[in-house]
């Protein structure tokens, strides 16, 4: 945090946790983030994990150098942010709790009280002075919850971002933003692009040096090309042009349909990316969804109906709002086929789809036929 005025990163890393929010694999652990503005008064920005209250409190206390905090102001209710409310309140009893209307209402349903003699509730537009800067709220709601706020601060021209913008993996760990920063957007904030596109268009008038999100590190060089990757993400636009497929294979024989079909796909030059549903990561496989313009479906008939892999596929997708996207299907049934038909069923909410005329069915396993079929796909994909 050295390039702004005495904002300090008062966060955590998390490598305990296996599955964030019960169901996302994380091997590079999660950040908490937290951060102290340290002005005449003193504002601190959510709190942590409630696993990492005693490290976040020392490092609280490194931060405010024996001062005491004036507000603690709550973006975003989500016990990974929130758990130590009711702790800060306890130990500084003379701090005002900044929140929005509806954030209050949570704190009442997770402490028991919503801190009626210490709160202060902003909605659009109101400001908070620090002394030499001025907070301004500005509303997020349901990026990704209802009560979500961001914060801009006028001095150092940041944004506290909350959820927006944020990534998997914690801070002491080197990789690539954008691919742990487009599964989480897909996996947590996904369903609501409409959502998320107003925040974008409320920021976009905003003159913006840094971005301060709640998950992952701050951004401060090149905000545009993680404005415009999220520009990208949130209007449900295929970020490169490329064939994804998810599959699942009982005795290996749609596999082998897939693995035809991939070849095949390769030769012409086609950007491919293959996920095997019982045993990949799942949400893996909804990031590359998202991220190309093509998907193929290539399951079984199972009881009369779709292998429980891809069910759980499709409705991700489904619930994450998928949309403007080319979509092929592989079924395999050995005396009724009806995967396609199942398929296209758990499809039908989602907007602007264009389902390929070529479909492949496959009779337990591949044939001549049934080569004819790929290559016409192929042909249509590519």
């Amino acid at each position: 945090m050295e390039n702004l005025t005495n904002i300090k990163y008062i966060g955590v890393n998390d490598h305990k946790i296996d599955l964030f929010e019960g169901q996302y694999p994380v091997p590079n652990g999660m950040s908490y983030n937290s951060y102290a503005v340290i002005d005449e008064k003193i504002a601190i920005f959510d709190t942590v994990d409630k696993n990492f209250g005693d490290e976040w409190f020392s490092n609280l206390k490194n931060a405010l150098d024996g001062r005491t905090p004036d507000f603690l102001i709550v973006q975003h209710m989500e016990p990974d942010h929130s758990a130590n409310i009711h702790n800060f309140a306890e130990k500084y009893p003379d701090a005002k709790i900044v929140a929005s209307g509806k954030a209050f209402d949570m704190m009442k349903n997770f402490f028991g009280t919503d801190y009626e003699d210490k709160r202060i509730v902003v909605k659009e537009g109101d400001t908070l002075s620090l002394g030499s800067r001025t907070l301004t709220f500005v509303t997020a709601p349901m990026v990704h919850w209802p009560e979500v706020i961001v914060t801009y601060d006028d001095l150092d021209k940041v944004l506290f971002s909350a959820d927006a913008f944020g990534k998997f993996g914690a801070l002491d760990i080197e990789e690539d933003w954008a691919c742990e920063a487009r599964r989480y957007y897909f996996g947590i904030v996904g369903k609501f692009g409409a959502q998320a596109q107003a925040l974008l268009k409320k920021a976009s008038v905003l003159e913006i040096n840094a971005i301060l999100p709640l998950h992952g590190p701050a951004l401060f060089e090149n905000l545009g090309y993680y404005l415009d990757l999220y520009n990208t993400w949130t209007s449900y636009t295929p970020e490169a042009d490329g064939v994804t497929i998810a599959y699942t294979s009982v005795y290996g024989n749609t596999k082998n349909a897939v693995e035809i079909l991939e070849k095949m796909l390769k030769e012409k030059g086609v950007k491919v990316s293959v996920f095997d549903l019982a045993r990949d990561d799942m949400s893996e496989a909804v990031e590359d969804a998202f991220r190309y313009s093509k998907l193929v479906l290539a399951t079984t008939t199972y009881n009369g109906g779709i292998f429980p892999f891809m069910d759980t596929f499709l409705t991700h997708l489904a619930e994450h709002s998928y949309q403007n996207r080319t979509v092929a299907f592989i079924e395999n049934g050995s005396w009724a086929p009806m995967a396609c038909k199942n398929m296209m069923a758990k499809l039908e909410k989602c907007k602007n789809m264009t389902l390929c005329e070529n479909t492949v069915k496959i009779l337990s396993s591949v044939d001549d036929e049934n080569m004819k079929q790929l290559q016409a796909l192929v042909n249509e994909l590519a």
